[in-house]
């Protein structure tokens, strides 16, 4: 390196000998000077330098440091090495920091002409600390060196890189977030926890990518995504159908492969591991994954995964039956419970006041099985079509509605997600839409983030999709975190929020009439007036069944509480029968034989509505509930003369 000249003391800035008042008073201003004075943390030298002009890195950096309390002083891009060892041995700083953002191979060159400069003037060893900023290929370059006690990539949070500077924490030797639900989400409190589902056509590649994606630290949890034969099947492999192994989901057929995949995930950032409840045995599923993966929190539908859906061949009462059963296990174990109910109804075009009506009713009947922390999902985009405002009025609707239930034995979480059909095809545009749906979601102030993987609308997310995916979904919350307007309070969000909340109301309270009607018929008698499991009443397990784990048809009658008043909302022959007669309705249901199926819904103005068949004119709640024979504030059948009215009462 080139001989360094010293600078005549009249142009040096930190000569100690007599100075000018003027001297004096730059001096008083300068940060360096004010630390010495015993102002601060410490002081940190900083450059962008050899020929590297890009300084947003290292300034962001600076930043942070005056956060932490450090005084900084920067001398620009494109800095000399000999400048930064001048400015060093003349006012020793406690760090030297610098940044080099150009290519490798000339990045290797600079550093080594740093540490040689370092060296001869002995810097090293003086206790100056040296931290370096640049890509990933440089930092590489810079650790070798082992001169630099940190190396930044930008990859690093701000939050780490600010307890780093504080002394809280050693960088990249993060604190192991808690390994349950409710304390992980405290701890991440106001972010949001980051989810995904995964789950590859191979058991191998699956379990591979399980130990990837927790190794890259980008999520919070993994959503395992088993296959139809799994959820169906998997205490029944001779029914299993070995054409359809990995459609849909990981092919696994074992307990021990439940363990497998949760061991491999016990590394990185150590995720949490979550499963939905599969479609039959489902009580006998819930051990498996409790057992074997600490199963986060249970997913479990209120209506589905039956001849509903075609999931599976259980009746639609008994599924409900049994679907109340699986949320009183769970809640027995503290295990906090998602109900997959209200975009279920989206899905299959329901209008949206069914939509918010099926979202309260899957939280009543959480909390009446005893559920304490119930994971609220609200999926955005869908039906297809549906607009931002027209999504987030029916998302607070929803909210109102559940977070009413709160009180000190029941508290929700909001989960958010963009809709899986909604993603494009192409990659690039699909990216976008992955950005823009996280910013518009993320004005519900989600405890989770669903992360739906952009390759979605091409392919299932491959492990490096998965990490990528988060990385762009991590981008928005971090930015969201930096000043976002509040989108909840536009005039057309509070007017569809009010809209959705009234109609809800009214197909609940029809749902309340027609329950009590069928109990006044004798069509439902006095010992089954329960429908869910009542305080202190315990579930039994599979040992103490003492029957064949796959048939759990006798077992669920056993939930129903006879120590309890009737409650028509949880009570299964009044919700299968107001599928049937059409208070919860959707037009893809139409020829099911367990439902109504005769809705016809339109997308008008980006929200999804009841319309008259033959104009297409949307209907109003109460129009469409009159229409079945319902009338606000009357008994379900008051009108006997109706024609419309005998009709629904021949029905039951």
């Amino acid at each position: 390196m080139a001989e360094r000249i010293p600078h005549p003391e009249q142009k040096d800035p930190y000569f100690k000998g007599d100075l000018s008042e003027k001297e004096k008073s730059r001096r008083a201003d300068d940060p360096f000077e004010r630390d010495q004075k015993g102002q601060g943390r410490g002081r940190i030298l900083a450059a962008a330098v050899g020929d590297c002009v890009h300084v947003g890195g290292v300034l962001g950096f600076l930043e942070l440091a005056r956060q932490a309390g450090y005084v900084t002083s920067f001398l620009g891009p494109a800095t000399p090495v000999e400048k930064v060892v001048d400015e060093a041995m003349r006012n020793p700083p406690d760090i030297v920091a610098v940044s080099y953002r150009l290519g490798p191979e000339a990045g290797r060159q600079v550093l080594g002409e740093l540490v040689e400069a370092a060296k001869e003037a002995g810097l090293l060893g003086k206790g100056i600390r040296f931290f370096f900023g640049g890509t990933p290929p440089v930092a590489a370059i810079a650790r070798e060196t082992g001169v630099f006690e940190a190396v930044f990539t930008g990859e690093e949070d701000r939050e780490d890189v600010l307890a780093f500077l504080e002394g809280r924490v050693e960088l990249k030797k993060k604190e192991r977030l808690p390994a349950n639900l409710v304390e992980r989400i405290a701890a991440r409190a106001p972010y949001p926890l980051l989810r995904h589902h995964y789950g590859r056509p191979s058991f191998e590649e699956t379990l591979a990518g399980v130990w990837q994606i927790a190794q890259a630290a980008v999520l919070d949890v993994i959503s395992l995504g088993p296959d139809q034969n799994t959820q169906e099947f998997f205490f029944h492999p001779e029914d299993q159908d070995p054409s359809q192994d990995g459609a849909g989901g990981v092919p696994i057929r074992t307990p021990e492969q439940f363990r497998l995949l949760y061991e491999h995930a016990q590394t990185g950032n150590f995720p949490l591991l979550r499963c939905y409840s599969g479609t039959r045995d489902i009580i006998a599923m819930a051990e498996v994954l409790k057992e074997n993966i600490n199963n986060a929190w249970a997913a479990v539908p209120l209506f589905w995964y039956d001849v509903l859906d075609g999931r599976s061949k259980r009746p639609l009462v008994e599924a409900i039956r049994e679907n109340q059963a699986v949320m009183r296990w769970h809640a027995e174990r503290e295990v906090p419970v998602e109900v997959n109910e209200a975009h279920h109804w989206s899905l299959r075009a329901t209008p949206d006041s069914v939509a918010v009506a099926a979202a309260y009713l899957a939280a009543y009947n959480a909390k009446q099985t005893g559920v304490r922390h119930y994971v609220a999902q609200y999926m955005f985009n869908t039906p297809a079509g549906t607009t931002p405002e027209m999504d987030l009025g029916k998302m607070l609707a929803k909210i109102e509605l559940i977070e009413s239930l709160h009180d000190e034995g029941f508290t929700s979480y909001r989960q958010v997600r963009a809709g899986l059909a909604s993603f494009p095809v192409d990659q690039d545009v699909a990216k976008g839409h992955l950005g823009f749906t996280t910013l518009v979601a993320m004005s519900l102030k989600p405890h989770i983030l669903h992360v739906v993987g952009y390759s979605e609308g091409d392919h299932a997310a491959r492990a490096e999709e998965v990490s990528e995916s988060c990385r762009i979904a991590q981008g928005v919350v971090d930015d969201y975190f930096r000043g976002f307007p509040d989108l909840t309070v536009w005039p057309a969000v509070q007017a569809r929020k009010e809209t959705l909340l009234r109609e809800a109301r009214l197909i609940v309270e029809a749902i309340k009439l027609l329950g009590e009607e069928m109990r006044q018929r004798g069509l439902i008698k006095e010992e089954e007036w329960g429908g869910v499991s009542g305080p202190g009443q315990t579930s039994p397990t599979l040992a103490d069944r003492n029957t064949d784990p796959g048939d759990q048809r006798d077992p669920a009658v056993d939930y129903a509480a006879t120590d309890r008043p009737f409650d028509p909302l949880t009570h299964p022959l009044v919700l299968a029968r107001a599928v049937k007669i059409g208070l919860l309705d959707a037009p893809h249901l139409v020829g099911n034989p367990a439902a109504n199926g005769q809705v016809v819904t339109r997308i008008v103005d980006g929200a999804c509505y009841a319309v008259d068949p033959e104009t297409g004119r949307p209907l109003p709640e109460e129009e469409r509930l009159a229409n079945l024979g319902y009338w606000p504030k009357r008994p379900y059948f008051a009108a006997p003369a109706s024609k419309m009215a005998r009709g629904i009462s021949a029905r039951l």
